[in-house]
């Protein structure tokens, strides 16, 4: 399979160009600065671009089989609509180069998700990530109108662990404690995604 990664120099990005590539996957890595990926650079194909203009996106999206999108903010606490631009230009670009299948990768607490979550999650969730979350749950509303085979995915508190192999995975999760995913586990599931019909048009809950 062709697969393009949106947001594939970030810390999930590149976890998920390692899990394209385990599965045999032809992996396109687009991102504004890929120099951190010279050091793969004989493994993939790599484009330099912004995620909010078509033109740059469609110029990547040409001969793909799936979009993954690995955007995120790193630590900054406001999103500047970066999901919302992302979310318009992608969609139109998958559709303008006939790229059916989407998969999107949000924050658990975005959205439906809300209510699954702990009352220590929801005051974070509504404190320090209220920005980056309301911009998060406008995207997915122009996901989820569009006529993409998309997948929404919703991971708990990402870490930088080794994958375990194994998690857990619904449309609706009841939280308890602190759970967390590994960044790897998260990869693993967003690149199996992409190969199986079974999460189309449906939002993914993931965690340990």
């Amino acid at each position: 399979m062709k697969i393009l990664i949106i947001g594939a120099t970030g810390p999930t990005g590149r976890k998920t160009i390692e899990s394209a590539l385990d599965l045999g996957d032809t992996v396109t890595a687009f991102a504004r600065h890929t120099e951190s990926l010279n050091d793969i650079k004989d493994k993939i194909n790599i484009i330099s671009g912004d995620a909010i203009l078509t033109s740059d996106l469609e110029k990547a999206m040409i001969g793909q089989d799936a979009v993954i999108s690995t955007l995120g903010r790193g630590g900054s606490m406001q999103s500047h609509n970066l999901f919302t631009r992302a979310a318009v230009s992608i969609v139109n670009s998958c559709n303008h180069t006939q790229v059916p299948r989407l998969i999107w990768l949000s924050s658990f607490g975005v959205g439906e998700t809300y209510k699954d979550a702990t009352a220590t999650q929801k005051i974070v969730y509504k404190t320090f990530l209220r920005n980056i979350y309301a911009n998060k749950k406008a995207s997915e509303r122009i996901i989820h109108a569009s006529k993409l085979n998309w997948t929404v995915v919703y991971p708990s508190t990402l870490t930088n662990g080794q994958a375990k192999g194994k998690y857990n995975i619904d449309e609706h999760i009841k939280m308890h404690g602190l759970p967390s995913i590994s960044r790897e586990d998260v990869a693993d599931f967003l690149c199996a995604a992409a190969h199986d019909n079974k999460w189309i048009r449906r939002n993914a809950v993931i965690t340990d």
